[in-house]
């Protein structure tokens, strides 16, 4: 292909890095959430001698599909500006 130029390693290594920072902002909540809860039910399972391994997943599950639904726009809003700049952000990898 005549005129075209290979992006730059550095872009590369960029784009790269905000897609990582990104990612991580996005699974934050989800995960700290999860883990917050599944700490407070061992707690719970440890206190009462409950050692049923099924007693886990019901809160965890609730309280994960309650923080996608707390923050979900926040994530679509998080994911659509990364996705915008990176495509106006084309020509100028490109030069």
């Amino acid at each position: 292909m005549i005129g075209v130029k290979i992006m730059d390693q550095n872009i590369v290594i960029d784009i790269g890095i905000e897609a990582i920072k990104t990612a991580l902002m996005l699974a934050a909540p989800i995960l700290l959430i999860g883990l917050l809860v599944g700490l407070i039910v061992s707690i719970v399972q440890a206190t009462t001698q409950i050692q049923e391994q099924t007693l886990s997943f019901i809160p965890k599950i609730v309280a994960i599909s309650l923080t996608l639904l707390l923050f979900g726009p926040w994530m679509m809003n998080i994911m659509n500006s990364f996705t915008i700049r990176l495509i106006q952000n084309i020509p100028s990898y490109i030069k």
